[in-house]
């Protein structure tokens, strides 16, 4: 670590806290920077890198929080790590604090092991946030020789290296530190090598550590009894270095996955809530739990305790079952139906010995229940199980969630894989889809060229012979044979016009489009003019309201108004005075054109007919066609993204619709 990661700046007023703290993290390898007022510690901070910030909330020239306000403003300050240091007067103050930004809040009297504990889990996890690190190795033996030499040889070979003398003080470096592998020794002072190793294998946040044992024996049964107690190899001390060496490099490679950063260890620092309204109970509770090393928060009653846990996570909460207000019960109810809280293990504590007691609390939510006439040392135990049991669960259940994510991940890549092959499928289907396409195509164009000039040349022989009967011979013909030839030249023309409009109507779905801005009403006025000449002998009230332009293929736009306006003409004949009438509208995201008139009409009954080729409504001696216009202009309205639609009367006319959707629509006149 650099010299900022090692200094933890000590802010307080009490000179025995300031020196007491300065003593622990001196001791525990940091560099501890004391100073009593917010005045000094802001220009330590401005003159000094620091790795954390340990801060009393009350100051004798400022408020704590209002410092921490102040240090998280600033750049580097923004990620310090920021343990607050307060006694438990007001619960409030700690509210206040967390909420402000700091890491972690801690009451006096305070464990100065957990004090200096919970600073070095805040910068180490601070410390991975920011950079990557080399393997780290944690050597526990008692020889000073040996662990020198080892220690030497592993920095050499580029390994960070740990130490430690006693199997204790391994397991709480351990703990905190986190390290790729540890080298134990098998006899130490206090707990064994193996024993050692079967605690780190039984704390979910370090059992994913490879541990090599180390022993000077010569017993052949060593190496069984290492592996047995969970190590991952066995060295011998009077192995040489390159075997030392390749062993632990072996360990490292092949280690599982272990537990994350997220994982806190056993033998980490604990949080515990108490709840209590008896303020004599609750210091009493809380003296005996920081002796054991946890952190203990008070609150003294059911509203504070729910307070407290909206800021600040804890590891275990003990609860008492009786207390004004929010009781122990009802306070439980709560933390058990908020779901970010839920988990957390919950004791009841209570003064009354009865069953029917005990089976409220539990059936409350209570994941245990104990009497305050108990035994400390059961209490102890009692919260020792709760909070194992909650890890163990926490555990399951990342196992679980990592099981379920590399599930998902091995669907995700054979239905990846299935959409890659039906996808390669799909795309050789679709050429050869193509080519059959293009070579219909070709057929289409190869039927287009017979039927428009073999077919078409019967017809012209046709046509031409019975004008030439017509002229030369008409005189010698009966009144009946002249009226047959009549019947012939037009039978003839109206085929020769069917023929083209089928051709018409076959390359259309073939001909692209090109689209342009086209001014509507020019065209329909246009088209209209050209309608007029051929109905001048007729009497006709044509009108135009105001059209939008729009972008479409102008030639095809132009066929959509003369078919529908044509049809308009054709179908008003009977009436003295035909009245036709073109309009649009904005109804929702289309634009709606309307042809409509006062002619015959047909029978809605038959309007599925509308649209289909050669499919008609009226005789041929009533009006003139071939049954083809309405399909000519339903194809080019769909292929404009639009639909048509009619409405109609027999004998009061009808109405023609049209769409182009808005993204077609390019300006509308107002």
């Amino acid at each position: 670590m650099s010299a900022a990661a090692d200094t933890v700046l000590i802010v307080d007023d009490s000179l025995t806290v300031r020196m007491n703290l300065a003593e622990a993290f001196d001791s525990a390898g940091f560099q501890a920077l004391p100073c009593g007022t917010a005045a000094e510690a802001r220009e330590i901070l401005a003159s000094l890198p620091v790795g954390a910030v340990v801060l009393d909330v009350l100051l004798p020239d400022g408020d704590g929080v209002s410092l921490l306000k102040e240090i998280r403003a600033s750049a580097h300050g923004a990620t310090l790590p920021v343990l607050m240091l307060s006694a438990e007067v007001e619960v409030k103050d700690r509210i206040r604090a967390l909420q402000t930004g700091a890491d972690a809040y801690v009451g006096k009297p305070y464990e100065t092991s957990y004090v200096v504990a919970k600073a070095r889990e805040l910068m180490r996890a601070r410390r991975l946030d920011r950079e990557p690190r080399r393997a780290t190795v944690l050597i526990i033996d008692d020889s000073t020789t040996f662990r020198h030499e080892l220690h030497d040889l592993l920095e050499q070979a580029g390994y960070t290296v740990l130490d430690a003398t006693t199997g204790e003080e391994g397991l709480r470096i351990a703990a905190e530190e986190r390290p790729s592998a540890m080298v134990v020794d098998g006899v130490l002072p206090g707990i064994d090598g193996a024993t050692v190793i079967r605690r780190t294998r039984l704390d979910a946040a370090l059992r994913g550590i490879p541990c090599v044992l180390l022993t000077a024996s010569a017993d052949r049964g060593a190496e069984l009894r290492a592996l047995d107690a969970g190590a991952d190899a066995f060295v011998s001390k009077d192995e040489d270095n390159e075997v030392i060496l390749a062993k632990l490099a072996a360990v490292l490679r092949r280690a599982a996955t272990g537990a994350t950063a997220e994982t806190v260890s056993l033998l980490g620092p604990r949080k515990i809530l108490a709840v209590d309204d008896s303020t004599t109970y609750l210091n009493g509770l809380a003296d005996v739990l920081r002796e054991e090393g946890y952190d203990v928060i008070l609150a003294r009653s059911g509203q504070e305790a729910l307070e407290l846990l909206a800021v600040e996570p804890v590891d275990c909460i003990l609860l008492d079952l009786v207390m004004p207000g929010l009781d122990g019960q009802e306070t439980c109810r709560r933390i058990k139906a908020a779901p970010v809280v839920r988990d957390i293990p919950l004791i009841m504590l209570t003064g009354l010995e009865d069953r029917a007691t005990m089976l409220e609390g539990l059936g409350a939510g209570a994941d245990d229940f104990i009497s305050k006439s108990s035994e400390f040392d059961v209490l102890r135990a009692r919260v020792r199980a709760q909070i194992r049991r909650k890890q163990f669960e926490d555990e399951n259940r990342h196992i679980r969630e990592e099981l379920l994510r590399r599930e998902l991940e091995a669907s995700e890549e054979r239905a990846a894989r299935v959409l890659a092959e039906t996808r390669a499928v799909l795309v050789d289907e679709l050429e050869r889809k193509n080519r059959e396409l293009q070579d219909a195509n070709m057929e289409l164009d190869a039927f287009s060229y017979s039927v428009s000039h073999d077919l078409r040349a019967p017809l012209r022989a046709v046509r031409g012979f019975t004008n030439i009967i017509a002229r030369d011979y008409s005189g010698a013909l009966p009144a009946d044979g002249r009226e047959l030839l009549t019947d012939v030249a037009a039978a003839a023309t109206r085929m020769d016009q069917l023929i083209e409009d089928l051709l018409r109507f076959s390359r259309l779905s073939r001909q692209p489009l090109t689209k342009v801005v086209v001014d509507v009403e020019s065209l329909v006025a246009d088209v209209v003019s050209a309608l007029g000449r051929e109905h001048a002998h007729r009497q006709f009230d044509v009108r135009v309201d105001p059209l939008p332009s729009i972008v479409a293929d102008a030639p095809l736009l132009r066929q959509v108004f003369t078919n529908l306006l044509s049809n308009a003409f054709k179908f008003t004949t009977g009436r003295a005075t035909g009245v036709i009438e073109v309009k649009a509208r904005r109804e929702g995201a289309d634009t709606i054109f309307t042809v409509s008139d006062n002619g015959a009409g047909f029978d809605m009954q038959y309007a599925a007919k509308l649209f289909v080729v050669f499919q008609r409504l009226h005789s041929q001696e009533q009006f003139a066609g071939t049954g083809v216009g309405l399909s000519l202009v339903q194809r080019i309205v769909a292929r404009h993204g639009g639909r048509i639609w009619a409405e109609a009367a027999v004998d009061r006319g009808a109405t023609f619709h049209f769409s182009i959707p808005d993204d077609h629509v390019a300006s509308a006149r107002p």
